[in-house]
């Protein structure tokens, strides 16, 4: 097991972790989450022992082997096959001393272990590890310089799945890897056999590869059972319970105080009053949960356009006279919202390219509207951010004629504040880069806003927010992401890329999933099954009586009167945060921010209650 005790660490005078304590047992998977800055990677280090304890302690059992990705492979000319059989050190050595030993009793002992550690099968499985992540039969055997840092990054967590070690260590390791990858590493770590801990952002994978969460806040640790959707409920459900014990703490200490302060000068109740004053000296003080900084994205609103704003007519698109993608008839509206399937290297970035009209059609007809306006944003993107510069200084080079306040208005509209709005961008965290980015590719108020991984370095309260913002953004989206959590909330169309076509997928996500873990040839069985199950009688409903009907009816106007009214609130307050005077009161924004939060909860209650009613409405066969 892996046992931490007691640990503090500090950084530059500032503790981080302190006297912080936790036991995991050998071969439990456990997702690590925290704010940003909480001292989770640090927490990785300290376990790898690449930093001192101040105090405390760190055990792991005797002989185990702590494994992680460090850094990207160096782009060599050794194939990705072979770096990934080299990870695995202790075969390699023995492979080694096999070739030299003539000791026939050491050599025996060498093909024992060979044998124990499975050796001989070796090739098979790297192999298998890096199609799972997204390297096909040829290009497993290619160079590791002939791939990008970050394909060589999928080549590093291949080398350390492949090593096995016995304490898995993963920071946000679909940081890197397309929605397949991250599916294929997601069924992958819940058959891995040792310990897994797993610093992730990404709530599905938190959800389904690992049994508990470590919960890294106010320098302590603690341990919760189940996903990450058990712990949020359960959280929730403390901060409540605490709240609730301060709130009722802070007026019996008012009334304690009350009554010393009106009869501490009388003779005849000073024994009383003094007996409250040590009641009060005693009573140790319960702190009411501190609120998470709101974040938020504010996307400018564009004018309406008539429909279709693209429309592709037996489009063939591809490069150097090569397609890559035929027989394109496709038709993008306003208010579509469309995630892109597809294994790596089908070709949704080159449609993507072709949608942002950064690649031009070989063959057919694409019109665009002539007033259209795309917004495009992709991780090359937040690496192409001038790093000696301000976010103001990039607001102001795109924007010369806007007033600073304004200027801030915008940057404050995408999370960043007055702190960060004046700090280099070399010295931003990655998921304020992001942010960056993504204000600059929408601030002309883009008609369609094309997404290419959009939450990368994003914490979870920044993914929360930006799948309010797209969807109550009125233009249209076009999604590539690995995050199944925000495609299944802001996407409402299916376009899978598969050999060199586009085509509607019919089945949900989750048909999705199911179809990339079973392999090409189950689906067409699977669907088959769903279609024949279909085709079974359903046993009768219960009748509903008129009554009952008009009052689910009632129910649904009601809810739907209620999503209006909070809509409408949203809108006011988005326009009240816009407002760059508002930032001059800080207190006041911070008021003004916590009333939007409120609506944005209510209106998420109020939209279930809603999709609840309409659901029993539509079952009274009303």
């Amino acid at each position: 097991m892996l046992k931490i005790q007691d640990i503090s660490y500090a950084v530059d005078g500032r503790l981080l972790i302190e006297n912080a304590s936790v036991t995991i047992p050998t071969g439990h998977k456990v997702g690590i989450v925290g704010r940003n800055g909480a001292g989770k990677t640090t927490l990785f280090r300290l376990i790898r022992g690449e930093l001192v304890l101040e105090g405390g302690s760190i055990e792991v059992p005797r002989g185990a082997r702590i494994g992680g990705v460090a850094q990207e492979v160096p782009g060599n000319e050794v194939s990705l096959l072979n770096t990934v059989l080299a990870a695995d050190t202790e075969r390699a050595s023995l492979l080694v001393e096999a070739e030299t030993a003539t000791d026939p009793h050491r050599i025996a002992e060498i093909q024992t272990r060979l044998a124990d550690i499975d050796a001989w099968s070796a090739e098979g499985r790297a192999s298998s590890i890096l199609k799972g992540l997204g390297f096909t039969e040829e290009e497993i055997h290619m160079p590791c310089s002939a791939f990008s840092g970050g394909w060589r990054m999928r080549v590093a967590l291949a080398g350390v799945l492949f090593s096995q070690p016995d304490v898995l260590l993963l920071d946000e390791p679909t940081n890197y890897l397309d929605l397949e990858g991250a599916l294929w590493l997601e069924n992958y770590l819940g058959r891995y056999p040792h310990t897994v801990l797993l610093i992730s952002h990404d709530r599905a994978l938190l959800n389904r590869a690992v049994g508990a969460i470590l919960h890294l806040e106010s320098k302590k640790l603690t341990l919760y059972t189940g996903g990450y959707d058990t712990f949020a409920k359960t959280r929730a459900t403390q901060r409540a319970v605490q709240a609730a014990a301060a709130k009722k703490q802070d007026a019996h200490r008012a009334h304690l105080q009350s009554f010393v302060d009106r009869f501490k000068a009388k003779a005849s109740k000073a024994k009383q009053a003094q007996s409250r004053v040590k009641m009060l000296e005693k009573m140790e003080t319960i702190t009411a949960p501190e609120d998470a900084a709101r974040v938020v994205f504010s996307f400018p609103e564009p004018e309406e356009l008539s429909p279709p704003i693209i429309r592709i007519e037996n489009g063939t698109v591809g490069y150097d006279g090569k397609a890559v993608l035929s027989r394109l008839d496709l038709r993008i509206d306003q208010d579509d919202r469309i995630a892109l399937l597809g294994r790596n290297g089908e070709g949704k970035s080159t449609l993507s390219k072709l949608l942002s009209d950064r690649l031009d059609a070989m063959e057919g007809r694409i019109t665009r509207h002539s007033k259209l306006r795309i917004g495009f944003f992709a991780q090359h993107q937040v690496d192409e951010l001038h790093l000696d510069e301000t976010p103001i200084d990039h607001l102001r080079r795109e924007l010369p004629e806007m007033a600073p306040p304004r200027l801030r208005a915008k940057l404050a509209g995408f999370g960043l504040g007055a702190d960060q709005a004046d700090t280099e961008v070399g010295r931003l965290s990655g998921g304020q880069k992001a942010r960056l980015s993504l204000l600059l590719a929408t601030l002309d108020a883009p008609h369609l806003l094309i997404l290419d991984e959009p939450t990368n370095h994003l914490d979870i309260e920044s993914r929360e927010a930006l799948v309010e913002a797209l969807t109550a953004y009125t233009g249209a989206v076009v999604l590539v992401s690995h995050d199944m959590h925000l495609l299944s909330l802001v996407a409402d169309r299916l376009w899978l890329v598969k050999d060199g076509r586009v085509s509607t997928y019919e089945e949900d996500l989750d048909a999705y999933r199911k179809f990339l873990l079973q392999g090409d040839d189950k689906p067409e069985k699977a669907k088959a099954a769903k279609a024949k199950a279909k085709a079974q009688p359903a046993a009768p409903a219960p009748k509903v009586t008129r009554e009952q009907r008009l009052a689910l009816k009632a129910e649904v106007r009601k809810c739907e009167e209620r999503v209006a009214k909070l809509e409408d609130m949203s809108k006011k307050l988005q326009k009240k945060l816009a407002d760059p005077d508002l930032y001059e009161d800080k207190e006041a924004a911070i008021v003004w921010q916590k009333k939007y939060a409120e609506v944005s909860q209510a209106q998420e209650r109020a939209e279930e209650m809603w999709m609840a009613a309409l659901e029993k409405l539509e079952k009274a066969g009303a």
